[in-house]
């Protein structure tokens, strides 16, 4: 009887626990609380999206000002003006003038007697000759300030011809820079053809500057020749009274003077 009593016992407990597991446990609060996580998700995901909507709303608007502001604007890049190489050629373009330090070293004699000024004046030439028909060597020495003088007056005028052909085809420059800039429709063509007008109005100041650093050239070099006149006029007068003085002592030795009456013979 007690053998019939645990196996009904055992089956008992395994019917029911077979029944246990085939039954579906259902929590309203743990369901509601899954379809409010997966609201939340949702919404979070769609203001997400929101603002990558937004972002890209933005970079279109600030893409579509940078056009708006390259058609006001211009490109850069796009304007080309044909004066920029000549003005570049011209500032890169070494000075005519020469330094007064090379034009003294380069200082020739006997190219001062030749020198006519391309027939403006009469050669002097290396040579003379005497009444007496004697061929005379003309000593170089006093003519290399003359030469220096000349040498600065070629160095003025080849500055100065030079200078003025570049202005004229400066000041062409200028005007024809100055018509684009009336006819610019872009702000970065203005800019550019403002920088060309500025580069274009220093190389024809900087013409000015050549003549006149030739000027002062030939200018110092009279000033010092004069000066250099003056110094051998004020030397020669001191050997001259030098000179004379000694030899005022030497007649003095040699002829004495009478400091008595002269006496005549009487009958």
């Amino acid at each position: 009887m007690k053998k019939v009593i645990a196996i009904t016992a055992a089956l008992c407990a395994f019917g029911v626990s077979r029944l246990q597991a085939q039954w579906v446990v259902y929590d309203p609060a743990v369901h509601t609380q899954q379809i409010l996580d997966t609201a939340q998700e949702i919404a979070k995901y769609i203001e997400m999206i929101n603002n990558q909507v937004q972002q890209i709303q933005t970079l279109t608007s600030q893409l579509n000002e940078f056009k708006h502001y390259e058609d006001l604007f211009g490109d850069p890049k796009s304007v080309l003006l044909a004066t920029v190489k000549p003005l570049t050629d011209d500032l890169r373009k070494s000075e005519l003038g020469v330094t007064l330090t090379t034009l003294e070293g380069a200082v020739d004699a006997g190219q001062a007697m030749l020198y006519n000024a391309s027939g403006l004046y009469h050669s002097v030439g290396t040579t003379f000759t005497t009444p007496n028909g004697q061929t005379v060597t003309r000593q170089q020495a006093p003519y290399l300030p003359v030469a220096a003088v000349q040498k600065t007056t070629d160095n003025y005028l080849a500055v100065s011809t030079d200078a003025t052909a570049r202005r004229v085809a400066l000041k062409q420059k200028i005007a024809a820079a100055t018509d684009q800039l009336k006819a610019a429709t872009t702000d970065a063509e203005v800019q550019k053809l403002t920088g060309v007008l500025i580069g274009l109005s220093s190389a024809l100041n900087n013409t000015d500057y050549e003549i006149n650093q030739a000027t002062t050239s030939a200018v110092v070099q009279d000033i010092a020749n004069r000066n250099d006149a003056q110094r051998q006029i004020e030397a020669k007068k001191e050997q001259q009274h030098a000179e004379f003085t000694e030899a005022v002592r030497k007649y003095g030795q040699t002829f004495r003077l009478l400091n008595e009456p002269t006496q005549f013979p009487t009958r």
